[in-house]
């Protein structure tokens, strides 16, 4: 018997925030992303990847090296990652020894996300002992990091970070459209945000493509395509997934604090100003959702504009119920569900 061909022709992974709900504590957010990731290699997809925030409420997640590694320690097969480690916020070496010891403890397993950002307030970007300039930056420190993989950093010649030298861990940058090059400098995999088709992501990926340089981690361009995908019975049930992180990032571009998840039956309950509202709408869009049908489609469509190699999903939602059957319903797409 024939074996139909997935409507979607690339793997599937999962990048998970821990974002608190309201009135639960932080714990509870790290553990739900401990049990999610188990549940997710079930499923059958490539990765489980785990993110670095800093003084957010609605975030759990601060130490995603830590969390990775709780991860790991649950899962047999699935690779697990940082989506990312940003790294004007460490120094190289302690990232280097950090990946290194999760690589060998979790041999074949391991990616290594990571990002230019800073922290999100003054406050936080001075707790940090880092600045916004620090950005700048981002290229010097891969090419550090690089170093302490193979013989240690040309900087400080008679430093090894072991256990990392000697390993090779995939890398991958979070970049936007101006990182592209960043990245292809770096022979790094390449993470562009932009489920629709955002103006100049085909044109970064191009350039990636063009400017790459073979490295240890990567021989050839690799491209994931990272953003939220929500999925259930009607267009109407998947867009309600959206609304808890899309009312959550209102509140912190109208108030400076992004706060724990709330379900979408209270949130229609609360009053916004005309400002909230405007960020609100625009957290809606921009995203794929719908029935499997639709989704298929445009990540089909996605994938066919962008040579994408792998889609990256991340999601968002107050109800861990419904946000499980989504990804239940996407794995579908690509024919991983009940192959793990």
């Amino acid at each position: 018997m024939t074996t139909p061909t997935p409507p979607v022709p690339v793997p599937l992974s999962v990048l998970d925030r821990s974002h608190t709900r309201q009135g639960r504590p932080p714990g509870e957010a790290l553990r739900d992303t401990v049990r999610f990731a188990q549940q997710i290699e079930e499923l059958g997809y490539r990765r489980f990847w785990v993110a670095e925030h800093h003084g957010v409420p609605g975030v759990a997640g601060a130490a995603p090296t830590v969390l990775a590694a709780a991860v790991a320690a649950v899962t047999r097969r699935i690779r697990v990652g940082t989506g990312g480690v940003m790294l004007p916020n460490h120094r190289t070496l302690v990232v280097a020894e950090q990946f290194g010891v999760l690589e060998s403890l979790f041999p074949g397993r391991i990616d290594m996300g990571l990002g230019r950002s800073v922290g999100f307030t003054d406050g936080i970007r001075r707790a940090l002992g880092t600045e916004k300039e620090a950005m700048a930056d981002f290229g010097a420190q891969l090419a550090e990091l690089a170093e302490w993989f193979t013989t240690g950093a040309r900087a400080y010649p008679q430093v090894h970070a072991h256990p990392a030298e000697g390993l090779c861990v995939p890398a991958f940058v979070l970049a936007n459209d101006a990182g592209a090059e960043v990245a292809a400098a770096a022979g790094a995999a390449l993470v562009i945000g932009g489920l629709k088709g955002k103006d100049g992501m085909r044109a970064a990926i191009d350039r990636y493509r063009a400017a790459f340089r073979p490295s240890p981690w990567w021989q050839e361009p690799y491209v994931v395509v990272a953003g939220n995908v929500a999925v259930a019975a009607t267009a109407d049930e998947a867009e309600r997934l959206l609304i808890p992180e899309a009312w959550a990032l209102a509140r912190s571009r109208t108030r400076g604090v992004f706060p724990p998840l709330r379900s979408a039956e209270e949130i229609a309950t609360l009053p916004m100003t005309d400002r909230e509202r405007e960020y609100y709408e625009a957290g809606l869009r921009g995203h794929i959702h719908g029935t499997e049908e639709q989704v298929a489609a445009e990540l089909a469509a996605l994938v066919g504009r962008t040579g994408a190699d792998e889609v990256l999903v991340t999601t968002g939602s107050y109800d861990r119920a419904a946000l499980l059957d989504s990804y239940t319903r996407l794995a579908r797409l690509t024919g991983a569900a009940g192959r793990a």
